[in-house]
């Protein structure tokens, strides 16, 4: 009988919720549970986890582990292990301790800008510069990623230029990044805006057009997802139970759910290689490492609907994804 190969996701849904999600809640997960999470969340078909953050402990004690953190991520097989860093110091840290992709935020809002990384934009782009200089020294192999916070709006100073969007993004192809993707930081994104934009992201930067980091502040996180993939769009951001904000962009509430947008695409017959009941288990770890803290998602609640079929034609093992945590 002749063997076949699996063919590759149609999108990367790239977890966030173990940087993005762990510091925008004030307790922190012991490192042990952090562990177990990222051992889930890999077990269930992720293949791109930011799992950390380079920063001062002072600043976000909850990713004071960084570094182990790193360390165990890496030995999971076929597992693209990013970290955000802010500046060149967290860029050093996060080279020494070996990491396969970097992300830097680089606002499209001058005044977003200052009061996240007390930077002018300008000043982050010469950032940029600086750190694809230290990689192309010391790890040539590792991936730059400028995620342009704000795009669609900000909670600071209004509206945004889409020519700041796309000017920003183009300045940091050129001082180094590989790539360049757009983040709805406030969760002031429409579907129209979403897909007019990435249209011209990715006119302006060809291959180097990067992921969308969308949040579900007035539940349009997956509108605003389907909006991008109709845009060319093949990477999304997303949190597990749709932790995350943004502590300089007050009111914005949760990422989009990864076990929601993850039934989306599979629902259209887009791959994207997650096993949903899988996930519930990463989901069960969530709660074990931050006990009480909620947890988003209409998915994991419903669970699937009757005759789901993955998009490779897989069908699942059980209807219901929340099992692991019924009493």
């Amino acid at each position: 009988m002749p063997t076949t190969t699996a063919l590759p996701p149609s999108v990367l849904i790239s977890e966030v919720g173990p940087r993005d999600g762990l510091q925008s809640v004030s307790r922190t997960m012991p490192t042990a549970a952090k562990l177990a999470w990222i051992d889930a969340l890999h077990g269930a078909g992720l293949r791109e986890i930011e799992v950390c953050s380079f920063v001062p402990a002072k600043l976000l004690p909850q990713m004071a582990d960084a570094a182990e953190v790193v360390r165990h991520a890496l030995g999971k097989p076929g597992l693209t292990v990013m970290a955000l860093v802010p500046n060149l110091r967290g860029a050093e840290a996060a080279l020494a301790a070996g990491v396969h992709k970097l992300t830097l935020p680089v606002s499209a809002s001058a005044a977003h800008s200052l009061a996240n990384v007390r930077k002018t934009r300008e000043q982050m782009i010469e950032e940029i510069r600086n750190i694809a200089a230290l990689r192309d020294e010391r790890a040539p192999g590792v991936k730059i990623e400028a995620g342009i916070s704000t795009a669609f709006g900000c909670t600071i100073q209004g509206a945004v230029a889409e020519d700041d969007v796309i000017w920003m993004a183009e300045q940091a192809i050129a001082a180094g990044a590989d790539e360049s993707g757009l983040s709805d930081t406030t969760g002031m994104a429409n579907p129209a805006q979403v897909q007019r934009l990435f249209k011209r992201l990715r006119a302006a930067l060809g291959e180097h057009a990067g992921a969308a980091h969308m949040h579900n502040t007035r539940g349009l996180g997956l509108a605003n997802c389907l909006a991008a993939y109709e845009a060319g769009v093949r990477t999304f951001d997303a949190s597990q139970g749709g932790l995350g904000g943004c502590p300089y962009a007050p009111g914005a509430s949760g990422n989009v759910v990864t076990e929601d947008l993850v039934f989306m695409f599979e629902s259209m017959g887009v791959d994207t290689g997650v096993d949903l009941g899988r996930l519930a288990a990463g989901r069960a770890a969530l709660a074990n490492g931050l006990p009480g803290e909620p947890l988003y998602g209409m998915t994991p609640e419903a669970g699937l609907t009757k005759g789901f079929v993955y998009a490779n034609g897989r069908r699942p093992a059980t209807e219901r994804l929340l099992a692991p945590l019924a009493p």
